[in-house]
């Protein structure tokens, strides 16, 4: 491959990750906030290190995650040929982001192996953080497995890419006007 068509697929790497991220995280945050009453866990004192759910900064949760998609887009990139070509590519992704976003986190996240060890969550919170994590990485792998099938279609990006940056505008002019009241 030429070294011109191979930047234009690691652009289009970057974008599909970056949208799935983004789309992923939304859709699993607040799904699960509703389904498992966020508004509970956060209130509870053991939770008092995380900003309140009206704290105007989570309404830009979202567009924050695009930075976030670029560098999961770039630390995948080594292995793209394996999770977009291989056969159950995307299978691995699921496995390998469930290894390390659950079983081996650096540090102690509610739902993870270390928190068992090494916090004070009770089993009850423990658990409640297993179906988000599930959700969003199956959404995350389902949606790029759709960007897969549709990447002959350059419309499918370029569509997915405007609702995606029009929605984060959205959130983010919401911010802003919540700092400025």
């Amino acid at each position: 491959m030429d070294k011109i068509n191979e930047k234009g697929q690691i652009a289009k790497h970057i974008l599909r990750v970056t949208y799935a991220h983004t789309i992923a995280y939304f859709i699993a945050g607040a799904l699960m906030m509703v389904i498992m009453n966020y508004d509970e866990i956060w209130a509870m004192d053991i939770m008092s290190f995380y900003r309140p759910i009206d704290d105007p900064i989570m309404t830009i949760a979202t567009p924050l995650q695009i930075p976030r998609g670029i560098l999961i887009a770039l630390f995948i990139l080594p292995l793209r040929k394996v999770f977009f070509e291989e056969k159950y590519g995307l299978w691995k992704l699921w496995l390998i982001i469930f290894g390390f976003a659950v079983i081996s986190t650096i540090g102690a996240p509610w739902a993870s192996y270390e928190s068992y060890i090494y916090t004070r969550f009770p089993l009850s919170l423990q658990l409640r953080g297993y179906p988000e994590a599930i959700l969003y990485i199956s959404l995350f792998t389902g949606i790029l497995f759709i960007s897969k099938k549709f990447a002959h279609k350059k419309i499918f990006d370029i569509t997915v890419t405007t609702v995606v940056l029009l929605f984060n505008f959205i959130l983010i002019f919401g911010y802003v006007t919540a700092l400025n009241q």
